[in-house]
């Protein structure tokens, strides 16, 4: 877009401003910006001046209507060239085509004009009855036997009178159908008033896999109302071939609209216009009102399943890193073994073996516990990831059978997605030499170091949040998702020297293609020591630095502000603060003194206004730091590790893993997360899950109802939860199972610990060994 904007895009910065309650400066300036290449993020944090303080929300709004109004722009440019090939065009349609403000107003006013296959209409005309049609419609209080009678063509397939009426009565019917403004108000009736039914098929009632779908078998209730779960779970069923679903209102709500605009006589003729309005309503239009309000509804709930699975990626990919520990991760198992590898703070596989803490005999319990004990204390290891899935728990509770310092924190790493990052072409490039067991275990060690860096390797889609993700648009959804990632990485800012490929790839300005160059330049030519060196990197020019630059960090860089998110641009500014304060800019860094003597308005010029010099002043007070939370260690109940010891009840410390529109799921520790209900949330109404919990939260809650024979587990937030059989979390209640509330190691023959007794030779014996080595 160039400075004087073109005379539609004009228009569209007006249409966004009025939409969006926008200042219309601020939206012109923001299209400016994206039309020169300017990334979200990058406009967001250091263009405010131009903008407005836009933030990433309103500024993707501004980019998202513009590509829809020039969607419009084109579809509109599409039918105005048909209409005039067609000799169709006249002055008051192309007036109506170019007035059209939204998709669908342009498409009820094309409807009529739109090239059809056969219908009972074209057949009608290609018969010669149109100007019978017409002249019913004009002469609705007269008899039209006699006019009909002037058709009759056996050579036209006309034979009778009746057949004549019959096909006029068909173009009317058509007429009405495709009538514009009837059609909006029809449309406005169905959002209104229409109900969404769905009905098992027929032959369907006993089938296995129609079982999951049985609360829709018989159902119905308001399309307005509709959430987005219920919706797509109906449309699920339907492709499945289990439901048939309907949107519809009564024939007379439709009918009712047309008959004052077409019917304006009480004689047969006008007896003919209202049997073809009614069958127009019932034949034709709506059953395309059904078919525009399944794809509205469609539309609507991806709209909000996308949305809901965009928030809860950028919570899970926003949680709290770890940080840079030495570090033993495990990926748990039963028969197979629990792989563990062993990792440097920088995230780098040192060493890999396979132990059996969780079957097998005693000698199996005394190896893991020799080999786990000795590789903590040769490699100094100050942190545990254990994953998340099979035979977790009983891992965990041999691993703090232990007895490890205190200061080695022992974390449960959600792994959902590993299996899919160590199968692909990723994990294959990063350790080609090693197989999936290994690169899985690597995965959970890194997401627990920095879940951010570790997850964007991983297809959203398999990360284990949201719902329906596979029913909804999914060209809709990787747009969303895509720009959460970027919104999540460069909201955090990247470490150019150690950083992956994958997640240089997400930051403003850069490409795959340019974080592969960047990693090779790395690679054959050491650390970069400044920013200044990307200039350096093939094909990374000027407007690559500009959007890139700020978001990337080097530590102990040549300019102190390298580690910041201080952009380039303004260190010159910077600098000039520092000389007139008589110090380095090295010095200036963290010191709240001279942060005090600095009077921003001074230095107000140009394109630099108080929003950026506030950003930077705030930036010197703590460079680089990490938006993130501080990481907050969290541990399941213990003596809870499946379902079956679960009771009514219980209260106990639960992870959100994910949020949906109905509820949130929450780890408990049992391998099966439990639902709390959005009527269980808090004790206050609540209409959305999200308003209360966010994915990664812990939560504490009460465990409501248990059904093993479907593995669901019922959970509550509220305060005093309903619910029969109370019982209190091991701990605080006698543990029937012995030991005081002591965790069990053993399944069939394996070895149990309680609090005190015997039966623990091999541990003893293993602890003894590991010291001597």
């Amino acid at each position: 877009m160039t400075d004087a904007p073109t005379e539609a895009a004009a228009k569209h910065l007006e249409v966004i401003a009025r939409e969006t309650g926008i200042n219309a400066r601020s939206v012109a300036a923001t299209a400016k910006l994206l039309a020169e290449g300017g990334t979200v993020p990058f406009i967001s944090r250091y263009r405010k001046e131009q903008t407005g303080s836009l933030d990433e929300v309103q500024i993707t709004t501004i980019r998202d209507r513009m590509l829809q109004l020039a969607e419009l722009d084109s579809r509109r440019s599409a039918i105005l060239k048909s209409l005039e090939e067609r000799s169709l065009l006249t002055p008051e349609l192309k007036k109506k085509v170019e007035g059209a403000a939204t998709m669908t107003s342009l498409e009820d006013i094309f409807a009529p004009f739109r090239p059809k296959r056969q219908t009972r209409a074209t057949k009608a005309k290609e018969r010669g009855l149109e100007p019978l049609a017409d002249w019913i419609f004009e002469n609705q209080n007269s008899d039209p036997a006699e006019e009909a009678a002037k058709f009759v063509d056996a050579e036209k397939e006309v034979p009778t009178a009746d057949d004549a009426l019959a096909g006029a009565r068909d173009i009317i019917a058509e007429r009405v159908a495709d009538d514009a403004a009837l059609r909006g108000r029809a449309r406005q009736r169905y959002e209104e008033e229409s109900t969404v039914s769905s009905k098992v098929m027929y032959g369907k009632e006993e089938d296995a896999e129609a079982a999951k779908f049985r609360d829709y078998f018989e159902w119905s209730e308001p399309f307005k109302n509709i959430p987005s779960h219920r919706m797509l779970a109906i449309r699920r069923g339907e492709k499945e071939g289990f439901l048939l679903m309907r949107v519809e209102v009564p024939l007379e709500r439709v009918t009712g609209l047309a008959m004052s605009d077409w019917v304006s006589g009480s004689g047969k003729a006008g007896d003919q216009v209202r049997m073809a309005v009614e069958d127009g309503c019932k034949r034709l239009l709506m059953p395309s009102m059904e078919t525009e309000m399944r794809l509205l509804g469609k539309k609507r709930a991806d709209e909000t399943a996308i949305q809901v699975f965009a928030e809860n990626l950028r919570e899970l990919l926003l949680a709290s890193p770890l940080g840079e520990k030495r570090l033993l991760a495990i990926d748990p198992g039963f028969r197979t073994g629990c792989k563990t590898v062993v990792l440097d703070r920088s995230g780098k596989l040192l060493h890999h073996t396979v132990i059996h803490p969780t079957a097998g005999s005693n000698t199996q319990l005394y190896e893991a516990a020799v080999e786990l004990t000795t590789l903590i204390k040769k490699f100094d290891i100050e942190a545990i990831a254990i994953g998340n899935g099979t035979a977790s728990r009983e891992t965990e509770a041999f691993v703090k059978k232990l007895k490890l310092p205190s200061s080695i924190v022992v974390v449960m790493v959600n792994e959902s997605g590993a299996s899919i990052y160590s199968a692909s072409e990723v994990a294959r490039e990063e350790f080609p030499n090693h197989d999936v067991t290994v690169r899985g275990a690597v995965s959970i060690g890194r997401r627990l170091m920095d879940p951010l860096a570790e997850l964007v390797k991983i297809d959203p889609k398999s990360i284990g949040v949201g719902q329906y993700q596979h029913d909804v648009d999914q060209r809709a959804l990787k747009a969303s998702l895509d720009d959460t990632v970027i919104s999540s990485v460069n909201a955090v800012g990247v470490e150019l020297n150690t950083a992956s490929k994958q997640l240089l790839s997400y930051v403003s300005g850069l490409n795959s293609s340019l974080a592969e160059n960047i990693v090779a330049f790395r690679n054959e030519n050491g650390a970069f020591t400044s920013r200044a060196d990307l200039k350096r990197v093939p094909r990374l020019g000027d407007k690559a630095f500009e959007q890139a630059a700020g978001f990337l960090r080097v530590r102990g860089g040549a300019h102190p502000l390298d580690s910041s998110a201080v952009h380039p641009e303004r260190y010159p500014l910077v600098e000039r603060m520092a000389s007139d304060l008589g110090c380095k800019v090295g010095e200036l860094i963290g010191n709240e003194a001279f942060h005090k003597k600095i009077d921003l308005q001074k230095y107000v010029e140009g394109d630099v206004g108080l929003p950026t010099l506030r950003d930077i002043l705030s930036e010197l007070g703590k460079p680089g730091r990490d938006p993130r939370a501080k990481f907050e260690l969290f541990e399941f109940a213990a003596g809870v590790e499946k379902p079956a010891d679960l009771s009514p009840g219980m209260k106990l410390p639960g992870i959100v893993t994910n949020v949906t529109a109905f509820g949130a799921f929450v780890d408990v520790g049992v391998h099966q997360d439990g639902l709390v209900h959005v009527s269980q949330l808090s004790d206050q109404f609540v209409r959305d899950a999200s308003e209360v919990v966010k994915v990664g939260q812990k939560v504490n809650v009460t465990v409501v109802e248990v059904d093993l024979k479907r593995n669901r587990i019922a959970l509550s937030m509220k305060s005093k939860p309903e619910m029969e059989n109370r019982r209190s979390a091991p701990g605080d209640r006698d543990d029937r199972r012995g030991g005081g509330g002591g965790q069990r190691f053993q399944r069939d023959s394996r070895p149990q610990q309680g609090g005190g007794g015997g039966g623990n030779d091999w541990f003893s014996q293993a602890m003894n060994q590991a010291k001597k080595k």
